[in-house]
């Protein structure tokens, strides 16, 4: 376990511990409701697979991309996994923070606060966020005994259980037909990272560049996170700053952590994200027609749950870290694709998966003229 100033920086164990003792209960749901579940979202997972393959092209015919895992979890799973996820993608940068620790006061500060601190503080968010969590396709997913991940230690495709079904009673929905659209969304992101074989490297080494970074000096990451608390109780920003959307309200963690030289890396990741999200969102409504009979009627039900939020609380906790931006992901990485493909095809939209210089830049995003011009313009010439 990494350390600094002789104590523990993240205590795992307890974060796994904390966040499973204060995440919230499931549905009421009966064993058998249950099993039935469970067995029909792991079918659901693999009817996705030929479906989202002949919609996307992004396989070749012929071809079979390594298998990954798909696990059906509760609330406890999905914890368990993020945590060892957290745990594997942080490592380099928390090796970093004990290389300079040194024996100054901020060390000490930190090391005073330790681990437990950590520990709770993050299962905290994680016992927040694994009730609002559908599906997930871990990228980086180290294997441990109760959770298999593919052969070269990532990939594995996530379907939360009681999630869906909470939801899903919440829209009042075909429970059927929910179960298989966002089952077709997580599909997606799976056919994204073993179809583009090179795109979990190059996102991992964006992520270990914005961690590279990071300012690992303790006193100001302190004072960052007290200004993290302060935001988060009702402070505003600087006058006349403004955010990455113009809001002038408080910043999300994000926002908050990141230098100069980070928010260069941030922008290539925002567009990175906002592409796989809002291409996941055009392949499950257009594969939806076919096979998902009530698709138009989920789609507009679940975004207006997406837009209003739970609660004051829930939106407050949304916009400290940064979840709003995520739900711009989904809209203009959804505009973006949807422009492309209706300039230039399917096929001429999958030039996006050619290369790292093939994916679009943030502003291109928002623009989508402009990479249809960038990459089709050169690779016609």
């Amino acid at each position: 376990m990494t350390r600094i100033g002789g104590a523990e920086m993240v205590d795992w164990n307890l974060a796994v511990a904390t966040a499973t003792r204060f995440v919230r209960p499931g549905p009421e749901i009966s064993r058998e409701e249950a099993r039935a579940v469970v067995a029909e979202l792991r079918r659901h997972a693999k009817a996705s697979e030929e479906h989202v393959r002949s919609y996307t092209r992004m396989i070749p015919e012929g071809h079979e991309p390594e298998d990954t895992p798909v696990l059906v979890v509760d609330r406890a799973g999905w914890i368990k996994a993020n945590v060892a996820g957290f745990r594997a993608l942080l490592g380099p940068l928390l090796a970093k923070m004990q290389d300079r620790r040194g024996n100054g006061p901020g060390g000490a500060v930190l090391g005073a606060v330790g681990g437990k601190v950590t520990g709770v503080e993050l299962g905290m968010l994680l016992s927040f966020l694994s009730s609002r969590v559908l599906g997930q396709y871990e990228t980086f997913a180290p294997a441990t005994r109760d959770l298999p991940a593919s052969a070269d230690g990532g990939g594995r495709l996530l379907l939360v259980a009681p999630n869906i079904v909470h939801v899903e009673r919440e829209l009042d929905v075909d429970p059927h037909d929910f179960r298989l659209w966002v089952a077709l969304h997580e599909e997606t992101h799976r056919t994204q990272f073993t179809g583009v074989p090179w795109l979990r490297d190059h996102l991992q080494g964006e992520i270990q560049s914005f961690l590279d970074e990071t300012d690992v000096d303790p006193m100001t990451l302190l004072e960052r996170l007290r200004e993290a608390v302060q935001t988060f109780a009702g402070g505003s920003r600087p006058e006349g700053e403004r955010g990455e959307d113009g809001d002038e309200g408080g910043r999300s963690l994000v926002e908050i952590v990141q230098t100069p030289a980070q928010r260069e890396v941030l922008g290539r990741l925002t567009a990175v994200m906002s592409l796989l999200e809002g291409h996941a969102d055009f392949v499950m409504d257009g594969v939806g027609p076919e096979v998902v009979g009530s698709v138009a009627e989920i789609r507009e039900k679940f975004q207006q749950r997406r837009a209003r939020g739970a609660s004051r609380l829930d939106l407050a906790l949304r916009k400290l870290l940064g979840l709003d931006a995520k739900l711009r992901q989904y809209r203009d990485g959804e505009k973006f694709v949807r422009a492309v493909v209706d300039e230039v095809g399917m096929d001429g939209f999958n030039r996006v998966w050619t290369s790292p210089n093939t994916l679009p830049t943030k502003a291109e995003i928002s623009a989508p003229a402009d990479w249809v011009a960038r990459v089709h313009r050169k690779t016609d010439q």
